[in-house]
């Protein structure tokens, strides 16, 4: 079984969702299909059909974040040593060409958000970045074409 990284706040928020679907979705859906059904003929009941649907999405949701959790590998960020990049550290990086800086937060894939700064290990970008050191430039090739980043800072928060 393979192992899936991710950060606590990460292992958190699938928690969290997990909770939320078997608690309060999976029980609204179930009372919907119940009061669909109660209108007769459920072959032509568009109520229904739909509450289906949605049961077996919240039902799918729930198996996928089952096997999630099941394999997760949480990494405290915390105690990360900061003299190298490696999963879970944030890093701030400076574009050679421009001198724009960048700051990311390397965590697992399901976890990703570029709009927070949270990036795959997965990714062109992750990918570079991992095991390189404080001061290093690191080529990624982006869709645009080649982009240079120097490494401003590792930090473990």
């Amino acid at each position: 079984m393979e192992k899936l990284p991710m950060t606590k706040e990460g292992f958190a928020k699938l928690q969290e969702e997990l909770d939320r679907l078997r608690r309060v979705e999976r029980p609204q859906v179930l009372q919907a299909m119940n009061e669909a059904a109660a209108h007769g003929d459920i072959s032509d009941n568009a109520d229904y059909r739909v509450a289906k649907e949605r049961r077996d999405y919240v039902e799918s949701r729930i198996k996928e974040l089952d096997d999630r959790l099941a394999r997760a590998q949480v990494i405290d960020t915390r105690d990360l040593a900061t003299d190298k990049v490696v999963f879970g550290c944030r890093v701030l990086l400076g574009e050679v060409e421009s001198d724009r800086q960048v700051k990311y937060q390397i965590v697992g894939a399901h976890e990703a958000d570029i709009r927070a700064g949270r990036i795959s290990i997965h990714s062109p970008v992750g990918k570079a970045l991992i095991g390189h050191r404080l001061g290093d430039t690191v080529q990624v090739t982006v869709p645009s074409g080649v982009k240079e980043y120097r490494i401003l800072a590792i930090s473990s928060e």
